[in-house]
């Protein structure tokens, strides 16, 4: 499988990861040698200048990040989100973002600025307003959260309302900010549990303006199989799930070397002889190994432009929180295994314990994807 991650270049992150999340710092430096690894352009085709790995290869990447540092590989991984819709309508003939290709490629950092406070509707409707400019373009005007790569992107995808175009028709539009622009002000308040190098903070938006080259859809509010909206859902939820994948990866490795080198004074044997604690590794083990065949079956279909309609929005939906629900119980698993020290801040696996449950904030929640699956299933709830 092609690798755009070299080992060394890991062992740097990884030995970065502890102090980012101790003082509560950006990624900086972990960002600048993944730009010139190339890694940036992973998803961008090799004629638009990238290294032109399929999402299942990236998925594979982003969990070798993410063993090595969570918090980098979740913030990276908004980046990726963008260059996977990039390539998702480029592969299936729309060139609406070969631009995005090409900036990616170049070294653009691109952020993710959709979620708002209360949104439950996510990509069906906004909090925000989108106001048109009268030559095509829109200034947005609202509240962002959790918007990853805060102090590094240079480019952000952003969606508002247009209410005021034709109030009877209002549409849900879908643009593109530079950081040259103005409008915004990013605030200095990512002070959470874990995923701290992300430094995802708040973006207020109050003018931010997209010029009409830089405004990709403008869709009814809604459920929709618009290949734009297929392309954010699907690359968010598979890119996602590898993530957390990666970080149980290392969890249970961590946990095995931990046992190995423990030694009970009861027995004077190593813990990894302790009936109970190979049922936990076991445990762990079986729940993980479940894990890859679902990514790895999800993401090949999405490279092989399968055309599911709206079963992959149950099917990706699905995905997310299968994965991310494991990886929670593999890393719980790996804490139980490996003693009182995991309790310290010093301990990576007490980080990885912390960095693991934002996996339930990210959509689809848990409600939300019952919710899909359900639908699927039985139809809409009745008026």
């Amino acid at each position: 499988m092609t690798s755009t991650l070299p080992d060394d270049l890991l062992a740097s992150v990884r030995g970065r990861a502890a102090i980012h999340d101790r003082e509560n710092t950006f990624f900086a430096d972990d960002l600048a040698d993944l730009r010139d690894a190339g890694y940036l352009g992973a998803l961008v085709p090799r004629s638009l200048g990238g290294a032109g790995l399929t999402l299942r290869e990236v998925c594979h990447e982003q969990a070798r990040l993410a063993g090595a540092a969570p918090a980098t590989a979740l913030a990276v991984n908004m980046h990726h989100v963008w260059t996977g819709v990039g390539r998702y309508l480029h592969e299936r003939g729309d060139d609406s973002l070969d631009w995005l290709l090409a900036d990616a490629a170049r070294g653009e950092v691109f952020g993710f600025g959709y979620s708002e406070a209360g949104n439950d509707l996510v990509l069906l409707g906004s909090r925000t307003e989108a106001r048109p400019d009268g030559e095509g373009g829109y200034t947005f005007h609202g509240r962002k959260i959790f918007t990853s790569n805060s102090p590094g992107w240079t480019r952000l995808g952003v969606m508002g309302l247009d209410s005021t175009t034709d109030p009877d028709d209002p549409r849900i539009v879908h643009a593109f900010l530079t950081r040259d622009g103005g409008g915004f002000e990013i605030l200095d308040d990512w002070d959470t549990l874990g995923m701290r190098a992300s430094q995802s903070c708040t973006t207020l938006l109050d003018g931010a303006h997209a010029p009409a080259d830089r405004v990709l859809r403008r869709l009814p509010p809604g459920p929709s199989l618009d290949p734009y909206v297929l392309g954010i859902f699907t690359s968010f939820e598979v890119l996602l799930s590898s993530v957390y994948a990666g970080i149980a990866d290392r969890a249970l490795a961590l946990a095995v070397e931990t046992v190995g080198r423990r030694t009970s004074m009861k027995t004077g044997r190593a813990y990894s002889q302790d009936p109970d604690i190979r049922w936990r590794i076991a445990t762990a083990a079986l729940a993980q190994d479940g894990v890859w065949p679902q990514i790895d079956g999800v993401a090949g279909a999405i490279d092989a432009l399968e055309d599911r309609g709206a079963r992959w929005f149950r099917d990706t939906a699905g995905l997310k929180v299968r994965v991310t629900e494991t990886a929670r119980q593999v890393v719980d698993e790996a804490i139980r295994c490996s003693g009182g020290s995991t309790y310290f801040n010093r301990s990576e696996l007490g980080r990885l314990y912390r960095d693991v449950l934002a996996g339930i904030f990210h959509p689809s929640d848990d409600e939300s994807a019952h919710s899909t699956v359900a639908q699927s299933l039985l139809g809409p709830v009745e008026a």
